[in-house]
């Protein structure tokens, strides 16, 4: 028993013993475990951190032009309207300070309502984030911060993995540190899409709501906080069930949250979700494409004032545009509402640029880029301001006549031959018509726009003088050539350039450059940079007065080159321009002589100027004569629009000009004598000092003799001649006689106041003429007709009483009259006139002309009238006739060259 006993107590202790052993292994065991574990997750946290740490060293770094993203440009017309946003990303910025309350506790509630408390990752919301990506997947559930949104939407891509996640949390801790919790919350604001192109959530309370975001309210500012989750899902416009539902459960959460009570919860959203939306035509109307061609030199305007990007820098651009004056101007272009229609070509439309400006102050107020241009097309090209071509002869003015106005004093009736004429290498220079005017005053070289006097105008000037004039007026060209004087010019210019040059002449020789820019406001909303355009002076008051004055008969003459531009009442000065084809292009490309690819038009007004050039974009497709007036119809239209309603003053003649008559012919010139004949009085304008001060004797008449008698003394066969005459010293007589109406034949000069003519041997009527001669001047005739006849016993006396009374009533009607043609009328029997018409014609055609411009030659009207009585010689000129037969008269009119082609 007791080795039993001693059996069971050995086994009860070995038992025991046993248990010891075990339960010593069992808590190593745990123990190893727990160190085991505690050491795997130290290396995991290890492995983590340095992946962590990996991941986060290959991070972009924070650059603060990508945390503040780019913002559209908004453009206002003249009348501070918007016009239009410019930019990728549509996108109104708002200042922190700016964004009402109501709108920051919406957005706090929907994304994070901790974002005051964290340092940038919230780790509360991030332990709840991992369990609900562990039971629903990674990815299931977010986590981000407000902070970790903007990284993520300034540098990171939006794909869910760990290596993006961990350069977020490490870049979001980063700017924390480097930006106040107000500037990231402004980041944010500004950064999130809103649906419908657009970024921030300034621009959508604008764009949805038609608000400024300070005068939200709060049903407002519920659907706004919601829509980044899922932008276009919630966009109220085309889902409105969906976005009323969102904007419930923000209003919840800020319910929630303590940022409004339950009641105003209920009562926000029991208002219906269209409540307060803009309209859709307002929509379309706010965010369409407007002005595109004025909007495009805005574009450039922007950039060439500083270092400004319109597509990100957020500005606010106010500009020159009048609204009114663009969308009429568009409509022309569009042969909407006009009265001419384009010319139709199937290979490609005709083109047009056009610039409309401000004459007083330089801002462009409509800008006509062409025609037909695609809308899908952004900043195409722009025919108003892209474009260089060849001026032709709207550079006259500039660079020729205006100059040797301002160095040479020349007048309005400077004198300038138009002749067959050679440039100075001895290359032939031709005007349009192919014709030669001779002597013509520089006013009608321009309204007749030759080429010849032009060019003269420029050597005169010098090369010189005319770069310096034309450099003041904002151009600037490669070369001053002698070709430069009738549109040689390159690189060429545009309708911009040339609003701008002309301008000055109807504001007083004031050149301001044209521009389409008043101020730009920055990003921040207070800093104003204005446009520093400042007038200057470019020319005298009486260059830019007396080339207005002259251009003004470019359209009001008759036979002007710019009559298509003509607005009835308006005083608006302007020239015309055509280009020519090369010999070698007519041939190549099979282009009539008659035809040309560019035409222009500058017109003006002491309030508008319009420049506009029409022509194809392929050279090679020309205008026809018809076609190139299109340019000159554009020109009324908008004039006659813009003009509708506003007073507009005449050109202003200032003291520095006077206006003379001067005679017409006198070189130099001469002011008219009481002799002068009244269609060769014209008014002219001089330089004061420069005006005529010397009377033309040209047309001044001495006395006639008196008393002139003449008798036939049949026995020795001489008629006896007596006058009388005044004290008048150095005059001699001409004598002359027609027998029998004849030719009229100079018989002697003499000193004598009579003549003792001999050997008779006609018989007939015998008619004297007596002149009286002083140097260049002649006096009209004196006559007397004389009888001889054989017939015995002739009543001597009564002979000398009919001679008498033949001296009393008779005279030759010599005078200059008005018409394209001479004529002449001869009364036979006893009565006799003579009438010349002056003023060879030189005709350009029709009136107007069929074709614009061009030259015909006048015709001659000869005739001869037979009759009885007392009357007076009459024809194309006027006269006096005497004694019996009524002298008129009869001829074909003066004919007319064909219509000259409207070519300058």
């Amino acid at each position: 028993m007791a080795g039993q006993y001693k059996s069971r107590e050995e086994k009860r202790l070995a038992q025991q013993k046993s248990k010891s052993t075990k339960s010593k292994k069992k808590g190593s065991l745990v123990k190893r475990v727990i160190i085991s574990l505690f050491i795997i997750g130290i290396i995991g946290m290890l492995a983590g951190a340095g992946l962590f740490a990996y991941y986060a060293s290959s991070a972009p770094k924070l650059d603060e032009k990508l945390l503040k993203d780019p913002i559209a440009s908004e453009i206002y017309d003249m009348n501070g309207d918007l016009i239009t946003t410019v930019g990728k990303e549509k996108r109104e910025y708002a200042n922190f300070d700016d964004i009402p309350q109501v709108m920051q506790d919406a957005v706090l509630a929907t994304e994070d309502n901790r974002f005051y408390k964290h340092n940038g990752i919230d780790l509360i919301r991030l332990g709840g984030a991992v369990i609900a990506n562990v039971t629903g997947g990674f990815g299931s559930e977010g986590a981000s911060t407000i902070t970790q949104q903007v990284i993520k939407g300034s540098f990171l891509s939006p794909e869910k993995t760990l290596k993006r996640k961990a350069q977020e949390a490490w870049l979001a801790l980063k700017l924390e540190q480097e930006y106040t919790k107000e500037e990231i919350f402004e980041m944010y604001f500004n950064k999130v899409y809103m649906s419908a192109g657009i970024n921030g959530m300034a621009t959508a309370a604008d764009y949805y709501y038609g608000k400024d975001i300070k005068d939200i309210e709060l049903h407002e500012a519920a659907l706004i906080a919601g829509l980044p989750q899922s932008p276009n899902n919630y966009n109220p416009f085309k889902y409105p069930e969906k976005a009323e539902k969102r904007r419930n459960i923000v209003l919840s959460l800020m319910e929630q949250h303590g940022k409004i009570n339950e009641e105003e919860k209920k009562k926000a959203q029991a208002v219906p979700i269209t409540e307060g939306l803009v309209s859709a035509e307002e929509v379309e109307k706010k965010n369409g494409n407007k002005y595109p061609a004025f909007v495009d030199a805005v574009i450039d305007e922007v950039q060439k004032m500083g270092d400004y990007n319109l597509f990100s820098d957020g500005l606010k651009v106010y500009t020159t545009v009048d609204p009114d004056a663009q969308k009429r101007l568009e409509e022309i272009l569009a042969g909407e509402n006009t009265s001419f229609s384009y010319p139709e070509n199937p290979e490609e439309p005709m083109q047009a640029g056009v610039t409309l400006m401000d004459t007083k102050t330089g801002e462009i107020r409509a800008i006509g880029g062409g025609r037909e241009q695609d809308p899908n097309v952004q900043r195409g090209f722009n025919f108003a301001i892209d474009t260089k071509r060849q001026p032709g002869s709207t550079i006259k003015p500039l660079i020729d006549y205006a100059p040797a106005i301002e160095h040479l004093k020349w007048s309005t009736y400077h004198i300038l031959k138009d002749e067959p004429y050679k440039y100075s290498d001895g290359t032939e220079l031709n005007n349009y018509d192919g014709q030669f005017k001779g002597p013509i005053t520089i006013r009608e070289g321009l309204w007749d726009s030759r080429n010849i006097t032009a060019l003269k105008a420029f050597q005169e000037v010098g090369p010189e003088k005319a770069e310096e004039f034309v450099n003041g007026l904002g151009l600037k060209f490669d070369h001053y050539y002698e070709s430069a004087s009738i549109g040689g010019v390159s690189p060429g210019v545009n309708s911009v350039q040339m609003a701008g040059a002309y301008a000055a002449f109807g504001n007083e020789g004031i050149y301001n450059k044209p521009h389409t820019v008043t101020k730009v406001v920055l990003r921040d909303g207070e800093t104003e940079i204005e446009n520093d355009n400042k007038p200057k002076p470019a020319m005298k008051e009486y260059t830019a007065y007396m080339i207005s004055d002259m251009l003004q008969s470019v359209i009001d003459h008759p036979r002007g080159t710019g009559i298509y531009a003509k607005v009835p009442g308006l005083p608006m000065a302007g020239k015309s321009g055509t280009t020519n084809y090369s010999q070698e292009e007519r041939e190549k490309y099979g282009i009539a002589k008659t035809d040309a690819p560019d035409s222009w038009f500058v017109g003006y007004t002491t309030n508008y100027t319009a420049a506009v050039w029409t022509g194809y974009k392929t050279r090679s497709i020309p205008l026809s004569p018809r076609d190139r007036r299109v340019s000159q119809y554009i020109v009324s239209d908008l004039m006659s629009y813009v003009h509708d309603g506003v007073d507009t003053p005449d050109f202003k003649k200032p003291d520095s000009v006077v206006e003379s008559k001067v005679e017409l012919g006198s070189n130099p010139a001469r002011l008219p004598s009481k002799y002068t004949p009244d269609d060769r009085i014209i008014t002219e304008l001089f330089v004061r000092g420069t005006e005529p001060s010397k009377v033309s004797q040209e047309f001044d008449k001495i006395d006639s003799p008196s008393n002139l008698k003449g008798k036939f003394n049949k026995k020795d066969q001489t008629i006896t001649l007596a006058w009388d005459y005044g004290k008048e010293k150095d005059v001699q007589f001409e004598v002359a006689v027609s027998i029998n109406g004849e030719a009229k034949q100079v018989l002697t000069t003499t000193d004598k106041k009579g003549l003792n003519v001999e050997n008779i041997q006609s018989q007939g009527t015998f008619t004297f003429e007596v002149v009286a001669i002083s140097g260049d001047q002649r006096s009209n005739p004196a006559t007397v007709n004389v009888d001889v006849k054989a017939t015995d016993g002739e009543d001597e006396e009564n002979q000398d009483e009919n001679n008498d009374e033949n001296q009393d009533n008779n005279g030759n009607g010599n005078g200059q009259g008005n018409g394209n043609g001479q004529g002449n009328g001869n009364g036979e029997d006893s009565g006799g006139g003579e009438d010349t018409g002056g003023d060879t014609g030189d005709d350009e055609g029709t009136t107007p002309p069929p074709e614009g411009d061009g030259t015909g030659d006048g015709g001659t009207d000869d005739g001869t009238g037979d009759g009885t009585g007392t009357g007076d010689g009459t024809g194309d000129g006027t006269g006096d006739g005497s004694g019996t037969g009524d002298g008129a008269t009869n001829g074909a009119p003066a004919t007319q060259s064909e219509s000259r082609r409207d070519q300058e």
